[in-house]
Formats: structure tokens, sequence, C-alpha cells
């Protein structure tokens, strides 16, 4: 059992310490790319397999793991840090670029490693397009890659009628067909409180101009799906571990605090991954014992453990702006985009990290989307739902897209590696006020297909 200021240090020692010292300009991005078959057919599993062995050969990637049924389902290249990998599910293909500070050479490193891929599917009626939800995912086999992490993940989000206190809608599978464009940038103790207060305030306009998953049932009719895939999961059973922060961070110590009310469901302890219903890290660590599950190969067992220190390894959040051990700040708010775009995300970011004052200055000034009764959270929902909202002046949402624009376009010119150029669809994404979902959803008004979507939205050009 830890006391309150025991819990407290190990919290500093994983989420601050890593802050003091200069941030560096470096830039990671993880693109999810789903994996369509075109024709209504579900993803093939050994095609899959066979690219995976053809892209190690090319790309010299010298270490690789393999699933529990022999599958190599991550593989890095370890000199560049590269990584592919398959998130959740053979149906989603992860590419995680190692770190770089210039945004061009990310680029072309990508472009490489996604014309071969597409060169490899195509001939078999795949590819990988840039959706933020697989336009596929009612026909595929939305099972997960049989290892311990994803089996566990999965058990944890099916344990939902177990809970009937939270919410949940039917699609524990959500993680195998819904895909980010995620970004890591370094932060430091003198920018990350700004950066967090700041960035959560920006996230209306994010789904303004990112949104990509376009989503309906009998129940939603969503632009941007992800925030309501993850929030009305298990994954969202404390809604401290993710969306935005509903408070304004004013210290480094109240992140500590903050964090402190975030919830555990998992570790591993002697190979073996362990679910347990959610826990704040308070609870957790002031507890006797823990009773969880395990997978033993053939089904699960009940065992019961004690909390150990080191056992806070193993909790992660899911914020929009997320406080990693790196002492980076990974931001997972925007829904993966047509490929053609790909790059305009971490551009985006980058440029808004060098321009933080003037950002916070621009967003606490306006009176267009905020000043309306509606904090950050609640305009994010409307917006993901509705696009611009009814109450606001379209022509004045357009020009506060346009000045957010502005300063990333700044922001990228004070980096010097001649970035500005990733963002010009994004200013006609604000000019248009149409983002990728709005155009997905004419297609489909329009009769085209889901195939016809998979191929416009693969598009290098």
């Amino acid at each position: 059992m830890l006391q309150d200021q025991e819990l407290s240090r190990i919290i500093k020692n994983k989420y601050i310490a890593p802050l003091h010292r200069t941030r560096s300009d470096l830039v990671g991005v993880e693109f999810e790319l789903p994996v369509v078959h075109f024709g209504g057919q579900p993803v093939s599993r050994d095609l899959m397999q066979a690219l995976v062995e053809a892209f190690i050969q090319r790309f010299h990637f010298d270490r690789y793991a393999r699933d529990d049924a022999g599958r190599i389902y991550t593989a890095q290249n370890i000199e560049s840090a590269d990584d592919l990998s398959f998130d959740c599910s053979f149906n989603t293909l992860e590419l995680s670029l190692g770190c770089l500070s210039d945004l061009n050479v990310i680029d072309r490193r990508f472009q490489a490693y996604y014309r071969f891929i597409q060169d490899f599917l195509l001939p078999y009626d795949h590819t990988l397009t840039g959706c933020g939800i697989n336009p596929n995912y009612r026909v595929n086999e939305n099972v997960p890659v049989e290892k311990g992490r994803y089996r566990m993940l999965y058990h944890h989000l099916s344990s939902y009628p177990d809970h009937p206190e939270k919410k949940c809608h039917n699609y524990p599978n959500f993680g195998m067909f819904s895909c980010a464009s995620q970004v890591q940038l370094d932060v430091d103790e003198d920018n990350v409180l700004l950066a967090l207060n700041t960035l959560a305030k920006l996230e209306p306009l994010n789904s303004l101009l990112f949104a990509n998953s376009y989503f309906e049932d009998d129940n939603v009719s969503l632009l941007c799906s992800r925030d309501y895939f993850w929030r009305e999961s298990m994954q969202g059973y404390n809604p401290h571990n993710l969306d935005m922060y509903e408070t304004e961070l004013g210290s480094l110590n109240e992140i500590i605090s903050y964090i402190a009310t975030e919830s555990m469901y998992c570790l591993e302890r002697d190979g073996k991954y362990i679910n347990f219903s959610p826990m704040t890290l308070h609870d957790y660590f002031s507890s006797e014992a823990v009773e969880g599950e395990y997978w033993d190969g053939s089904g699960y067992r009940t065992i019961q453990f004690r909390p150990e220190p080191e056992d806070i390894k193993y909790h992660r959040s899911y914020k929009f702006e997320d406080l990693t051990f790196r002492g980076t700040l990974e931001l997972r708010s925007v829904c993966e985009q047509p490929v053609a775009d790909i790059m305009s995300v971490s551009a985006y970011f980058a440029g808004l990290m060098e321009c933080l004052p003037e950002l916070k200055g621009l967003l606490d000034a306006d009176t267009t989307l905020y000043g309306n009764g509606y904090n950050a959270t609640e305009l994010r929902r409307i917006v993901n739902v509705e696009g611009v909202p009814e109450f606001a002046d379209p022509a004045g949402v357009q020009r506060l897209l346009l000045s957010v624009l502005d300063l990333a376009e700044s922001g990228l010119h004070r980096r010097g590696y001649h970035e500005e150029h990733f963002l010009k669809p994004l200013y006609s994404r604000a000019e248009a006020l149409k983002n990728p979902a709005q155009v997905m959803r004419e297609k489909l008004s329009r009769g085209e297909s889901a195939d016809d979507i998979a191929r416009d939205f693969a598009k290098m050009e």
C-alpha cells in the first residue's frame, strides 16, 4: 500500500521528471491505415503476412515479433527506428516513423513505404487507404492479433456487460477499425502547462478541419466517430482517462493530482497480462490486493495479486493531449487523413507548438465558437455531429480557422525546414468549411461505394 506522498513521487518520476530538459524540435508520427479488400470481402491475413515478409526484406527491418499463431505483427528497422505493425488486428497497418526534425524527410520515407505496400497489395484487390474508420468494418474479421496485449485489450473492452453502471455501445471491437493520425512533440516544464491548456481549447477546431470517421447506425450519425467509440466504451469507464482536461491546469503538481485520479485496468506479471476492473491510481496503489483475470492458453482464470510501485509503468491514459513518459505530448484526437494530405496533421501541430502564446490569445479572444455557453468538450461534441454549429457565423468560423492556420504556418517558418506546403489542403478545407468526413458523406449520398471512397482516399496526390 502506498501513501499519497509516495504515489505522487512515482507519478512525478514517470511523467514530470522527463520534462526537466530543453525540448527539441523532433517530431514523431504514427499513421494507422485501414486495409480494404475490394468487393466487400474481408482482409486476407495470409496476404498481409506475405506483404510483411516482402517489406522486411526490401527495407531491412531487422527486428520483428510473431503472435501466438506464428504471424509477424510488428517489425522495426533498428537504425531508423521506423516501425511497421498491425494495430489491434490485421485490418489496420500502422507505420510509425522514427523521430526526426524535418517533416520533409519523414514524408519521403513514408512515401517509399506506402508505394511499396500499394504496389504489393493492389494486384490482389487490396489497398491501404486514408480513412478514420475502415470502410469495410462490417465485413472484416474484427478479431484481435493473437498476442497477450491485444487479447487483453479486447477482453477488457468486451467486459462492458459486467459493468451496467457504464453506458457502452455494442462495438467492443472498435479498435480494429477506428484509425488515427498521431503526433508526438517534445514538451518541457516551461511550456507543458501552456501546451495542455491551449491545445485542449483547440479541439473543436481540430474536428472542423480533420474529422474523417463518418459513421451512422440506428443510434448515432457522426462526422468524427472516434470520440464516441472511445468515450462510450470501457476505455471511458473513468472520464478522466480520455477526452480533454475539464480544468485549467495551473501547476505541475496539479498535473500529478489529476493523473492520480485516472484509472488502470491491466498489467503484466510473469509474462501474463492481467485484466481487472478499472481503478483510479489512488485506489489501486492503496489496495492490499486486487483480483483480476488472465488467459491461460485455453480460458480465463481468476488471480489475486498485490500492487507494486513498479506497476505505474502499466498506467496509460488516452487523453487528446496525452503526457507521456518520454517527455512528449502525444496528440491523438485526429482521425487518419486521406493519404494525399497525411502530413498535414504533424505540420499543423508542429507549427502551432511554436506559437502557443499567440494561439492562446487567439482562442481566448474568440466569440464565434466560444462565449456562447459551451466549453471545449461540449463544442467538440457538437462539431463532431454538425460541423459548423448552427449558432455560429460561418464566415466567422472560417476566419478563425484561417487565423489558426496562419499561426501554424508562422510556426513552421520559425522551425526553418520549409514544411509550410503541408498545410495547403487545410487552407482549402477552412475556406470551404468542409472536412473529409463531409466529403465522404456527400459521396455516399451520391451512391458512391465503399470501394470508390477507399480508392479516392488512398491516392497520394
